[in-house]
């Protein structure tokens, strides 16, 4: 009998799941956020090279977004150390084929 491979068409990554002290969560978020805003980076200038005119203004938004994102976790990371906090982080991907 002849069986049929189905195709997957979701995928799920448990990236970060644990008790981290606040030098660690920082470590871990803040090297998520820096590839996030450098691959935004690296599409805008994709986009724009060997175009003088052009204002950059492509992913500029979301790499600012990011970049807020960064600072405001930055704060909060600060603070948990400050009062010897411990941070549960959970962060789970979720992917899916798109038709």
């Amino acid at each position: 009998m002849e069986t049929l491979e189905q195709t997957k068409t979701t995928q799920k990554i448990d990236l970060i799941n644990g008790v981290f002290t606040a030098s660690e969560a920082s470590d871990i978020i803040n090297s998520v956020l820096k590839v996030k805003i450098n691959f935004h980076k690296l599409c805008r200038l994709s986009i724009v090279e060997g175009n003088n005119t052009s204002e950059c203004a492509h992913d500029s938004g979301r790499i600012d977004e990011l970049m807020n994102e960064q600072k405001l976790a930055t704060d909060f990371f600060s603070q948990a150390r400050l009062n010897g906090k411990k941070l549960k982080m959970r962060s789970v991907i979720q992917i899916e084929i798109e038709d």
